[in-house]
This record gives structure tokens, sequence and C-alpha cells, in this order.
């Protein structure tokens, strides 16, 4: 299905990579510089709408990232690492057909992109990351912990019912009560809900929201910004109270181990992609980031 959104041509498209089937958006001309994009946790592809409108000339392929959106849930043995998700995203970028790509993520995805780049950086040109880049470093002591945490809540999750919401509305006014903004919210629920007879059912996974199984620690992060040898650019919002440790220190090990690397800050919420005028700030700065690194 193709639709438009202002003048930006807009693909409902998708693709099966190791028995699951990943849908996405394509945003843009054929021609135009591939990006490939990831959104953030439990988000959508539809969380990139707004900022592609202001990369015409880009060919920007976002993703419903495993468990989210209209894409497969994994296995019932399966979890949700962050480096659960590259296999499939090195096999979307072979569809695709592209040697190399930008590669952009947004929190969560900031996260799985980095570690992406760190491990494939031929397939990557550059490397953009809105507010967020690397999860905070976990301390080796805590890995036992951790590791219950995430068995206590493998446990509950199995047990738990499908999430309902009486409307649109209902799901817009709950995820409105941890602060986010009604627009985005509303930019997400159509691809985040499932009509049913008499409600709307959430699609994403449960277990998205349990504890990982184990996390990096601070060597393991260092090592991976090392091996970022991309132009990286992160563009950072203004964090909240709740954020404010995990994105200070990610600045901090950015700024100190990544080769070629340009900070940005662009003041706003978390989702301030998804809203103008901050869409537009930001994709101006993604602009002249790619036109700077071109030549």
């Amino acid at each position: 299905m193709t639709y438009a959104i202002g003048n930006i041509p807009v693909h409902e498209t998708g693709w099966t990579v190791e028995g699951l089937r990943i849908a996405g958006l394509c945003f843009g001309p054929d021609t135009g510089t591939p990006i490939l994009a990831l959104h953030g946790w439990l988000d959508n592809a539809s969380s990139f709408a707004k900022l592609a409108q202001f990369l015409p000339g880009r060919r920007l392929v976002a993703l419903d990232m495993p468990g989210h959106g209209l894409s497969d849930h994994r296995s019932a043995d399966a979890g949700y690492q962050i480096w659960d998700d590259l296999p499939q995203l090195v096999g979307i970028i072979d569809q695709l057909g592209w040697e190399e790509c930008v590669l952009m993520g947004h929190s969560r995805g900031a996260m799985i992109a980095s570690l992406m780049a760190s491990v494939i950086p031929e397939r990557v040109s550059a490397l953009i990351t809105l507010d967020g880049m690397l999860p905070y470093p976990a301390d080796d002591g805590m890995m036992v912990e951790q590791l219950r945490n995430y068995l206590n809540d493998r446990r509950k999750q199995a047990q738990k019912s499908t999430r309902l919401f009486a409307s649109h509305a209902d799901f817009v006014e709950r995820r409105g009560r941890s602060g986010e903004p009604r627009v985005v919210a509303e930019q997400l629920a159509e691809r985040n809900l499932r009509k049913t007879d008499n409600a709307y059912e959430w699609r994403g996974d449960p277990r998205l929201s349990g504890a990982s199984a184990m996390k990096l620690n601070l060597r393991q992060c260092e090592a991976m910004l090392k091996a970022l040898s991309m132009p990286v650019l992160n563009i950072w919002a203004t964090p909240s109270e709740r954020l404010k440790k995990l994105m200070e220190a990610a600045r901090a090990l950015a700024q100190q181990h990544v080769l070629d690397l340009t900070s940005v800050e662009v003041a706003g919420h978390h989702h301030w992609h998804m809203e103008e005028p901050t869409a537009r700030k930001i994709a101006k700065v993604i602009e002249g980031f790619l036109e700077s690194r071109r030549h």
C-alpha cells in the first residue's frame, strides 16, 4: 500500500527474516540516501513519520521492531535482548539491496543501532542516535540479581492476559499518564492496537516489559564505542529527571571514546522527533551532518 504524508511518498512493506515477519514503512524516493530507522521501546515505525517529512531527499526505512507494532512476536523460548535483533536487521539490509546505509535509532533503537554499527561498521556509512546511545553500564556484581529478575519476570509475563483498551482514546490517555504528549500516543495508536469484537488489543509482546537477562558492563560499553569507525551524530533532548543520569553517562562515554563524534542538543521531550517544530530542527541537524560528510 502506498500513500503520501505531505509531499513524501510512503509505502507499507515488510520482510521475512529467519521466520519472523517484520513490518515497516518506506519514506521518500528510492534513489535517496538509504537510512534504516529503529524506534524506541514500545513505539513503532510511525514514530519516524513526522521526521521523514523534513528529510525529503532521503530513503528512510522505518521498522516495527520484533514484538512491536505489526511485526511478529519472537517465539516462546526467545527474548528481547538488544543484540537479539541484529541478525534480522542485517537480513533486512541485505533484502533491501543496500551495501551500506545510514543507521538511525531513537532511545532503545539508538542502543541497538550503536551495537550493530560497532560489529558491522563496513555496512554503516554513518550512525545517528536520537536521545540515546548505549545502556547505562551495569555493575558486574549485579549479574546474579539481574538474571534472577529476568527469570521472575518471565514467569509473571507468561501468566498475563493481553492488555485491552476500550478505544484509541483510552490507549492515548493511559500513555499520557507517564507524561507522554497526546500527539505522540495518537501517532503510535494505529500500529500498536488491534481491533477485537468489543475492545482494542495491544499488539506488543508483554516480554518487552520484563528485565533483561544480562546487561553490558562498563568495559563492554567502552569497547562498543571504540569500534564505531564511522561518523557519529548524537542528538540529545532535554533530559528528564528520571533519565538524566543515564543520558549524561552515555554522553560522557561517547565523547571520551568515539573517534568521529558530533554531539548536539535540541531542547524538547524524549519523543520530540515526533512533533513540530522540533522534528524540523532535528531534521536540519541531520541534513547538515549528512551533507558535511558527503563533501
